[in-house]
This record gives structure tokens, C-alpha cells and sequence, in this order.
């Protein structure tokens, strides 16, 4: 294969036949280094596909530094850990519905005041989006739905959920900061 600058540098340029050339050398390696770190094949593939899918959106803004497999390696790495770091955050919330206040027991009361505050806050704020907003938010963040799954439950393109998704982070982020 060509030398990794060349490789990229195609990409970038939008050459589909070398991107997949890439996908298909490194697309089964890459699923078993990230089945290593989350356990789930499924999970993995998805993993790599997304390294992949966002790769080639981003193509025109990506610098790689070092090698195309050192760049593919670690953006699965990363993304793998984001996964694992999501699915720790909804066990969380799930023992924090089943279980109540038993989930922020172990913070100070100080510290639960805070919280309750914040999340009255988020609350009130997802309240004041538009109906299929805060719907969207919701199936993303509280649900974990991909955005693909979400543009075909609402029949709509996944630009507009990111948009949708954009707009719901941004109103969030002006309240929070008053906060």
C-alpha cells in the first residue's frame, strides 16, 4: 500500500476506492481490538463502523500524525472507552430510577443539593424544547439511541437529528452556565 501520507491524502481528496481499501485491511483487526476492551462483538463492529463512518465525514478536517493504522487504532480505542464510559453512566441512572435516593446516598448532602438543583434545572429546560427536541435528546442521551436509529424512528435525515441534538446542547449549555 502506499505510504500513509499518500494513503490520506486521497482520502482527504475523496477517493472512495482507497478509503475502502483501508476500511477492508483494517476493519477486522480493528473489531477485535475493540471486542478486547468492550466484551460485545456487536458493540465492536458498531465501534469500528462509527471510527469509520465519522472518518470519512470528517476526512477534509482530520490530521493524522503518525500512521494510519496508529490513528485507526487509537480513534477505536477511544471510542471504544466512550462507549464503555456511556454504558457506565446508564447503569448509573438505571440504579438511580430503580433505587432512588439510594444512588446519591453516598454524596454529601451538600453535594445532593447541587444535584437535585442541576437536575431540576436540565428538567425544566428539556420542558421548554419543542416536542420532537427534547424527544430526540432524550432517545439519545437517556435511551442510547444512535442517531441513525433515531432519524429512521422519525423518518428524518441524521443531519437534522445532529442539528436537533446540537440546538438541544446549546440551550442546555446557556442555563447550565447560569447555574
Amino acid at each position: 500500500m502506499l505510504n500513509d501520507i499518500a494513503v490520506f491524502k486521497k482520502i482527504k481528496q475523496g477517493d472512495i476506492k482507497t478509503f475502502e481499501k483501508v476500511f477492508r485491511q483494517y476493519y477486522a483487526p480493528l473489531c477485535i481490538y475493540a471486542f478486547s476492551i468492550t466484551s460485545r462483538k456487536d458493540i465492536s463492529e458498531e465501534v469500528v463502523q462509527d471510527v469509520f463512518y465519522n472518518i470519512w465525514k470528517e476526512r477534509e478536517n482530520i490530521q493524522i500524525l503518525r500512521s494510519v493504522k496508529n490513528y485507526l487504532y487509537g480513534a477505536v480505542r477511544n471510542q471504544s472507552l466512550r462507549y464503555l464510559e456511556h454504558l457506565l453512566v446508564q447503569e448509573r441512572h438505571r440504579a438511580y430510577v430503580v433505587n432512588g435516593e439510594n444512588f446519591i446516598s453516598e454524596y454529601s448532602p451538600q453535594e445532593q443539593l447541587e444535584y437535585k438543583e442541576l437536575e431540576g434545572i436540565i428538567n425544566r429546560t428539556l420542558k421548554k424544547l419543542p416536542e420532537r427536541r427534547m424527544q430526540i435528546f432524550r432517545m439519545h442521551r437517556v435511551d442510547g439511541k444512535k442517531y441513525k436509529e433515531i432519524a429512521d424512528h422519525f423518518s428524518i435525515s441524521i443531519k437534522t437529528v445532529e442539528a436537533e441534538m446540537t440546538k438541544a446542547y446549546r440551550i442546555l449549555r446557556q442555563e447550565i452556565e447560569k447555574y
